[in-house]
């Protein structure tokens, strides 16, 4: 699919530079970059996946959730 975007000056040198120094096409990388932020955005999806990865309940280790939840309370979000 073919399209027209307008980017500041600034986002495009990068951009080429990131081409050129990756040996990667513009279109490739503006659609790396879109699928990316895409991906980061979508939090149904992410949601969806974390479900499928982790399925149900059964056989968690209850060591491990209790040193994951104490390890989250160190990390200032």
């Amino acid at each position: 699919m073919k399209t027209a975007v307008s980017l500041p000056d600034d986002v495009f040198q990068r951009a080429e530079r990131l081409a050129k120094r990756a040996g990667r096409s513009r279109s490739e990388v503006y659609a790396a970059a879109l699928r990316e932020y895409v991906d980061r955005h979508a939090p149904d999806e992410v949601t969806q996946s974390l479900n499928r990865v982790h399925g149900d309940d059964e056989g968690i280790d209850e060591f491990v959730t209790e040193a994951g939840r104490r390890l989250l309370e160190t990390v200032e979000w």
